[in-house]
C-alpha cells in the first residue's frame, strides 16, 4: 500500500474558527440573541447534520479561558477550547501545521485574514464563514441532482415548473397500460 493512498482515504481536517463563524454568518444571529451557548450549540448541530456521513475530520475552535486546552468530542465533532492567554487563531494554525505534516488535506472556515493566509501558506484550503453556511444549508448533491432532474424533465414535457405542487402526485411514467377487467 502506498502511502499517500491513506491519507486521500480518510478525508481532509475542516477546521473552524468557532467565534469567528457564529460573529459573521447571519444565520447564527438569534441563536445568539438567545445565548452564546445556543449559538455554539445551533453551529456544532449544523456541522454534524452536513459531515456526519463523510470520512472527514471536523475541529471546531473557540477561544478558551482555562489553565490548560480543553478537547471534547461532540456528535463525531471535535471541540476545541484554547488555554488562557492562546487564540482560537494560534489553535488553528498549530492543528493545520500538524494535519499537513501528517499529509492530510486542510479546509479552515474564517473570515479572519490571517488564519486565511496561514492556511494558504501551509497548503490548506481557506473558505469564509459565508461559505460554510452555504455549505451546512445547502441540499445533498443527490437531492440537487434528482431535483434539476425532474425540473428538465417537466421543462421537456411541457409541464409548467412553477405550478406543479411538490405534494402532488408525479405523472404517470410511460410503459403499458393495464387492462381493465369486467
Amino acid at each position: 500500500m502506498r502511502e499517500g493512498s491513506c491519507a486521500e482515504t480518510v478525508g481532509r481536517d475542516i477546521l473552524v474558527d468557532g467565534y469567528n463563524v457564529i460573529k459573521r454568518a447571519p444565520s447564527f444571529q438569534a441563536a445568539r440573541a438567545q445565548s452564546l451557548a445556543a449559538a455554539r450549540e445551533q453551529l456544532l448541530t449544523l456541522l454534524h447534520n452536513r459531515y456526519r456521513h463523510t470520512p472527514h475530520q471536523v475541529i471546531v475552535v473557540f477561544d478558551g479561558d482555562a489553565a490548560q486546552e480543553q478537547a471534547s468530542h461532540m456528535q463525531r465533532i471535535r471541540v476545541v477550547y484554547s488555554r488562557h492567554g492562546e487564540t482560537a487563531d494560534a489553535v488553528i494554525a498549530r492543528l493545520s501545521a500538524e494535519a499537513r505534516q501528517a499529509g492530510r488535506k486542510v479546509e479552515i472556515y474564517s473570515d479572519d485574514i490571517e488564519v486565511q493566509r496561514t492556511a494558504v501558506v501551509q497548503g490548506g484550503a481557506a473558505q469564509t464563514a459565508d461559505q460554510l453556511e452555504r455549505q451546512v444549508y445547502e441540499a445533498p448533491r443527490d437531492i440537487a441532482r434528482r431535483t434539476r432532474y425532474r425540473v428538465a424533465m417537466r421543462r421537456k414535457y411541457g409541464l409548467d415548473v412553477a405550478s406543479i405542487e411538490e405534494d402532488e402526485a408525479p405523472p404517470p411514467l410511460p410503459g403499458k397500460k393495464k387492462k381493465k377487467r369486467r
